[in-house]
C-alpha cells in the first residue's frame, strides 16, 4: 500500500500543472518542493513603493496558448507590454534610434543579418523539436556551436556581433556555449526567431497582472495540503512495487519518505542529476543531465517616479553591443503610476558581474541606463536584482542548454520515462521549450503518460 498514487518533485509550473491534471482525474498526489515557496523560476518581488515586479520569468506571447488558457482558468488577467516609441541600439559608442525592424543597423550589416536570419529560419523549419536528432544533417548541425556557424557564414563584423547579443538575450549563454542544432530546435519550438525576439505579438507581448508567480500560487492553493515546502529530495528508489522518495528538510535535518506508484521529476535537468537514483539511471539519461547547464543571468528592476523616457518618444527597449547591461525594456505598471526599467546581465557578463559587490553592480547598471536615457536615469527610487545563478534550487536561468553533440548522442533520453520515473520541466517541452508555456505543457504531458493505460 503506497502513501499516494504519484509523487511530483518540484512545485514550479511543470510540477503543479502535472499535479493539477492528475488530481482532476482522481489521483492522490504529493508535491515535494525544496524551496520555501512555489513557482520555481517565477518569483515575485516589490519595489520600495510597493509596485510588484517579476524577478523571474514574466512574459507571455499570444501563441503561448497553454499559458494564456491557464491564466484565464485561474482568474488572472494579462496586460500588454509597453512598446510604443523608438528603440535604441548602441554600437561603437553611438546610440541609434529606430522605429522599424532594422535594429538600428547600417544598410550593409542589416542585409547580412537578414540573409543569415533567412538561412537560420530555413534550417530551423527542418528540425522537429520533439526529435532534433532526426533532422537531415543533424550530426553536422550538432557539431557546430552557434558562433562557429555564424562565423563560417559571414565575415561581417556587425552581423556577428548582432547574433552574439541576441543569443544571450534568449539563452543567457554565449554563442559558443550552445549547439547550433539546439539553437534551431529552440527556434522551431517557439515558432520562429522573430517570435522569440519580438515584444508586441511576440514572446514578450503581455504580462500577468500582479506577477506570473500567481499562476503557481493559485494552482498550489487548489492542491492544498498535497504540496509540501522545504522538502529537498535526495533519493528516488524504484522497484516492481512502486517508488520511494526520500527527502530532507531545508535545514538539512532528516525529513521523511513518501511511497507512490510513480514519480514525476519536474525540476531543471542539472538539479535532477543531483538526486540519487536506485537503481542507477541508464547511462544515456545520466550523461544527459551532466551536459545541460543552466544559463547565467542577473535580472534587475529599476524604479523611477515616472516613465520619463516615454516623454522623449522612447519605448524603453535597448540593445547594446558595447555594454554589459545590454538588454533593457520598459516594465512599468499598466497605469504608469511609476516608471520601471527591467534589464539583464547575461551569459559571460553575468558571470563577471557576480564577482562585483552589490554596490558595484548597481553602479554598472545605472551607468548604462544614464548612457541610454540621460542623467535622470541616475536617481531611481528603487533597485531590485535577482542573481539566478546563486539560487540553490535553480542554479541559473532562463533554462538549460545543450552543447555540441548532446542532442544527437543523448537527446532521446530527455523526456523518455525510466521505469516509474517521468520527466517534466520547460527543458523537456517540444513546444515553447524553455518558456512558461513549455513548462505547463511538459507537466501535462508527464501526467498523461501516467494516466494512459499500461500496455
Amino acid at each position: 500500500m503506497t502513501d499516494v498514487d504519484v509523487i511530483v518533485v518540484g512545485a514550479g509550473l511543470a510540477g503543479l500543472s502535472a499535479a493539477r491534471r492528475l488530481t482532476a482525474e482522481g489521483r492522490a498526489v504529493r508535491v515535494l518542493e525544496a524551496r520555501d515557496r512555489v513557482a520555481g523560476r517565477n518569483h515575485g518581488g516589490f519595489l520600495s513603493n510597493g509596485t510588484p515586479v517579476e524577478l523571474g520569468g514574466q512574459w507571455i506571447g499570444p501563441d503561448q496558448t497553454a499559458a494564456l488558457d491557464l491564466v484565464a482558468e485561474l482568474g488572472l488577467e494579462t496586460f500588454p507590454s509597453y512598446d510604443d516609441g523608438d528603440a535604441i541600439t548602441v554600437v561603437d559608442g553611438r546610440a541609434v534610434r529606430y522605429a522599424d525592424e532594422t535594429f538600428g543597423l547600417d544598410e550593409e550589416s542589416l542585409a547580412e543579418v537578414g540573409r543569415l536570419w533567412v538561412a537560420i529560419e530555413t534550417l530551423a523549419a527542418g528540425v522537429d523539436p520533439a526529435a532534433p536528432w532526426e533532422a537531415d544533417g543533424a550530426a553536422d548541425l550538432d557539431r557546430h556551436n552557434v558562433d562557429t556557424w555564424v562565423s563560417a557564414n559571414t565575415g561581417n563584423t556587425m552581423a556577428r556581433s548582432f547574433f552574439r547579443i541576441i543569443v544571450p538575450a534568449v539563452f543567457s549563454a554565449e554563442t559558443a556555449e550552445l549547439s547550433f542544432l539546439h539553437f534551431l530546435a529552440y527556434i522551431r519550438s517557439g515558432t520562429s526567431l522573430a517570435m522569440l525576439l519580438t515584444t508586441r505579438t511576440g514572446a514578450q507581448d503581455s504580462r500577468v497582472v500582479g506577477g506570473t508567480h500567481l499562476i503557481s500560487e493559485r494552482m498550489a492553493a487548489e492542491l492544498g495540503e498535497s504540496v509540501r515546502l522545504g522538502a529537498v529530495v535526495r533519493t528516488i528508489t524504484q522497484d516492481d512495487e512502486g517508488v520511494t522518495v526520500v527527502y530532507e528538510n531545508a535545514d538539512g535535518s532528516p525529513g521523511g519518505a513518501v511511497t507512490a506508484d510513480e514519480v514525476i521529476v519536474a525540476i531543471p535537468p542539472t538539479l535532477a542529476g543531483r538526486i540519487r537514483y536506485l537503481p542507477a539511471l541508464p547511462s544515456a539519461r545520466d550523461g544527459l543531465t551532466q551536459q545541460i547547464p543552466a544559463g547565467s543571468v542577473i535580472k534587475v528592476q529599476v524604479g523611477y517616479d515616472r516613465p520619463f523616457w516615454r516623454e522623449d518618444g522612447l519605448s524603453g527597449f535597448v540593445i547594446s553591443l558595447d555594454d554589459a547591461f545590454n538588454v533593457v525594456l520598459d516594465n512599468s505598471p499598466q497605469d504608469a503610476s511609476c516608471g520601471v526599467l527591467v534589464g539583464f546581465l547575461e551569459g559571460a557578463h553575468a558571470r563577471t558581474a557576480e564577482r562585483l559587490s552589490p554596490a558595484e553592480r548597481r553602479e554598472l547598471v545605472l551607468g548604462a541606463l544614464v548612457k541610454y536615457f540621460g542623467p535622470e536615469a541616475a536617481t531611481p527610487f528603487g533597485y531590485v536584482e535577482m542573481d539566478w545563478c546563486a539560487e540553490e534550487f535553480s542554479r541559473g536561468c532562463y533554462g538549460g542548454r545543450l552543447g555540441c553533440g548532446v542532442w544527437t548522442q543523448y537527446g532521446h533520453a530527455l523526456a523518455a520515462p525510466v521505469g516509474r520515473i517521468h520527466w517534466a520541466g520547460a527543458e523537456t517541452a517540444s513546444r515553447w521549450n524553455g518558456y512558461m508555456d513549455g513548462a505547463i505543457r511538459s507537466g501535462r504531458r508527464a501526467a498523461e503518460e501516467i494516466l494512459a493505460p499500461r500496455a
